[in-house]
């Protein structure tokens, strides 16, 4: 009886240091990959707002230095539309939306947010002569099945679209997943966000926009719910309680 109480008394020992080295291991190694994740996630990043911009072949191989060449990005106070004092590369909208103090409810929550956070990041792309040729503004919203990311390149009329890309979505494959079909996002490229009163009046059209219908694009085929979605998110961050006060702020040279 005594021997089997001492062997499984070494055994559960065993069980524990086992434990205590893999645990060990893990802190390790989480410590250790942390900078090169935060550094990839940010390439990662830095690549999309390229990608947004037009300027991605151009880049090629060196993204970091087209980058840090062409972009200035800045945080702004989403209420007053205001540049303020802010990490730019370490910011994270959703993670200062689950923070009380740093977000705020929509009152018209058309994008399926729940919070909002109060600052953002705006990317302001210039050309090879130093003048701002594309203002990037990053979006989230609801799409089928969770939230999606992307970004919007608008012209320095801030109503002219350059480019609509989505870098992170769980939709389905072959239907909502079609945000990232090189097709669907060539027809975005001209199309205009607002209409001559200044009203939010882009639209996803089910069956197909109509022929010099600037502010409609086709829906994607099978997937409403994701069409709807990009709509809502667009019309939610390029009105009052997304980018709308500094749209108007920038139109009106106070960002220049």
């Amino acid at each position: 009886m005594s021997s089997n109480k001492e062997t499984f008394g070494k055994t559960i020992g065993f069980v524990f240091v086992v434990c205590l080295v893999c645990a060990a291991l893990v802190s390790i190694s989480a410590v250790t990959l942390k900078p090169l994740q935060t550094a990839n996630k940010l390439l990662d990043k830095q690549t999309k707002i390229l990608e947004t911009a037009g300027l991605l072949e151009t880049a090629g191989k060196d993204i970091v230095a087209t980058y840090n060449k062409r972009v200035d990005a800045k945080m702004i106070d989403l209420a007053t539309g205001k540049v303020v004092e802010g990490n730019v590369d370490t910011f994270e909208e959703r993670a200062d939306a689950r923070d009380p103090a740093k977000s705020s409810k929509p009152e018209n929550d058309i994008a399926g947010l729940n919070r909002r956070a109060d600052k953002a990041v705006v990317y302001f792309v210039k050309d090879e002569q130093g003048k701002v040729a594309t203002i990037v503004l990053p979006i989230v919203g609801s799409g089928l099945w969770n939230l999606m990311y992307g970004f919007v390149g608008l012209e320095s009329d801030m109503n002219t679209v350059k480019s609509v890309i989505y870098s992170d979505h769980s939709e389905t494959p072959g239907l909502g997943a079609e945000v990232l079909n090189p097709k669907w996002k060539a027809l975005w490229p001209g199309k205009k966000m607002f209409d001559e009163q200044n009203n939010v009046a882009i639209r996803i059209v089910k069956g197909g926009a109509k022929a010099g219908d600037v502010h409609g694009v086709d829906g994607l085929s099978g997937a409403t719910l994701t069409s709807n979605g990009v709509e809502n998110t667009l019309r939610f961050w390029l009105g009052k309680e997304g980018y709308g006060p500094f749209i108007t702020n920038y139109r009106a040279g106070g960002l220049n």
